[in-house]
């Protein structure tokens, strides 16, 4: 099918091949790994690059061009990618690990660099404009949409399930199957996936504020995208036909040169140093962003958090027709345990108000094997995720796994199994110092009878949260400097060519080829 309508200036071209193995995309994952390794860090600059060039359009209104041409190289190293592998697997070229434009490639994308954008839009095209655009690229390409839940149950908690998953994974795999039993790619599945490809991809340089151009609704289907397709003689630009088989002829547009044309001002080159600066740089912001953003929480938590010398989190409710309630076993080990506890963690509250109010509870932590050996044939329920659920208002609740069985042999009380431990009516709070050991905390009515609702909070004193707070806080402006310095290093400087007019005789590949001015 021939891609229609007019040109978007965000160009998506590919060349099909006329065969491809039939096998190999079984190991591409295998082989794209260190593509994927590489994305990876190139992702994290890609982010920070757009967050810098984000001020910069808020405050000039334009985007850096040394910066710009990283971005575009971003976004076609990873269309490169995909193309070769679950993306598209329509080459079984590899990709070449560069950001520049390479022209004999079968996978090429290009972005016209906008001499001015919109001040307001970027404050907004991002994430409202670009909304329902992204749905439809979740349904073409995928990325955890919600499907439903199944709550409320009987203790009015909500579970929610998600997937994710899109039409171009559906359409390559299918192609896959067919390439390995007939070593043919169907040129339908070719052109449709092409199409979804091309689409994700101009709404990834629209949210990426390299264009202010609004994305077209349009499915552009094939090789050839019609930003590529010349115009005809004397009328509209003319519908491209399907994507010539061969590797050898891409869908690109003539160089500018090859025209007779002058070429615009271009930056200096992205060299492989410049590259893993600017890589290493947004990786150090990354971490100085976590380290300001921890310091920033603790801090609000200590202040927030705080109930008399302990730091204690929400209320959540348990309950279970059981016994008893207990908590996952954790383990606490190490050489350094001790002074962990003592200038780190220090004492542990676990404080259980019953319901009803006046009610008898008993609390305890035990070590984990003691436990089992007291609960042993005993219904009870075991705490696993914590979750919002509904009962005369939204608040936290444990979800349980029930345990059947009979009664305890004995109260709680009469075990002789605890390490520390309380009972009584009302509010109870039981103080621990936390050793060595794998513990359990449990939960019961005093007399150890069925039934058992209650909430519960739990917190330490933190003694050495102050000293965690600095150290965050220092780390982070240190790698804060760090990475803006390797940033700012690692843009290159913008190449200002003087317009050139042509000599007589010049060849086009000449132009531009004299001594220019650096701005």
């Amino acid at each position: 099918m021939a891609a229609t309508g007019p040109s978007y200036p965000v160009r998506v071209d590919a060349a099909a091949q006329p065969s491809a193995s039939r096998g190999l995309w079984l190991v591409k994952w295998v082989l794209l790994v260190p593509h994927y390794v590489v994305l990876a860090f190139l992702w994290i600059a890609f982010v920070v690059v757009g967050l810098i060039a984000f001020v910069a359009i808020l405050a000039t209104g334009r985007y850096p061009r040394p910066l710009f041409e990283f971005a575009v190289g971003v976004l076609r190293w990873t269309w490169r990618v995909h193309y070769y592998g679950y993306g598209a697997l329509a080459t079984d070229r590899y990709p070449p690990f560069t950001l520049a434009e390479v022209p004999d490639y079968p996978a090429h994308l290009d972005v016209p660099y906008p001499e001015r954008l919109s001040r307001g839009l970027v404050l907004v095209k991002w994430w409202l404009l670009a909304l329902p655009h992204y749905l439809v690229v979740a349904i073409f390409v995928g990325g955890g949409i919600w499907l439903g839940t199944t709550g409320p149950d009987r203790d009015g908690v909500w579970d929610t399930s998600w997937g994710a998953g899109g039409l171009v994974g559906l359409l390559v795999l299918i192609a896959g199957v067919v390439l390995l039993f007939t070593g043919r790619y169907p040129q339908g599945l070719y052109d449709a996936v092409l199409g979804m490809d091309r689409w994700a991809l101009r709404v990834a340089a629209y949210a990426a504020l390299l264009t202010d151009e609004y994305p077209p609704f349009r499915l552009d289907v094939g090789g050839v995208d019609p930003g590529s397709a010349p115009p005809a003689s004397g009328g509209p630009a003319a519908a491209p036909s399907p994507p010539t088989p061969s590797p050898a002829t891409p869908s690109v547009a003539l160089h500018p040169a090859a025209t007779g044309a002058v070429p615009p001002p271009r930056p200096a080159p992205w060299s492989g140093g410049r590259v893993v600066s600017l890589v290493v740089g947004s990786v150090l912001l990354f971490g100085a962003a976590g380290s300001l953003v921890s310091a920033g929480s603790l801090l609000w938590l200590d202040q927030t958090r705080r109930d008399g010398d302990y730091l204690m989190t929400p209320a959540a409710g348990i309950g279970t027709n059981g016994h008893a309630v207990v908590s996952e076993s954790f383990r606490l080990e190490g050489e350094g345990l001790d002074w962990a506890v003592d200038e780190v963690v220090g004492d542990a509250r676990f404080e259980v108000a019953p319901v009803p109010a006046d009610e008898e509870l008993f609390v305890g932590v035990a070590r984990s094997a003691d436990v089992d050996a007291y609960l042993r044939g005993v219904g009870h329920a075991e705490l696993r995720d914590l979750q919002v659920a509904y009962d005369s208002g939204w608040r936290d609740r444990f979800v349980t796994t029930e345990r059947t069985g009979g009664a305890p042999l004995q109260p709680p009380a009469e075990a002789g199994i605890w390490s520390a431990s309380t009972s009584g009516a009302g509010v109870q709070e039981l103080t621990w110092r936390p050793a060595d050991g794998d513990w359990t905390v449990v939960v019961m009515r005093a007399d150890g009878t069925a039934g058992v609702a209650a909430d519960v909070r739990a917190g330490v004193t933190a003694p050495g949260l102050g000293w965690l707070v600095a150290a965050l806080f220092t780390t982070g402006v240190v790698l804060l400097a760090l990475g803006g310095l390797l940033v700012g290093l690692a843009v290159p400087q913008l190449e200002d060519r003087q317009p050139v007019t042509p000599r007589p005789g010049t060849r086009p590949e000449d132009v531009g080829a004299e001594p220019h001015a650096v701005r």
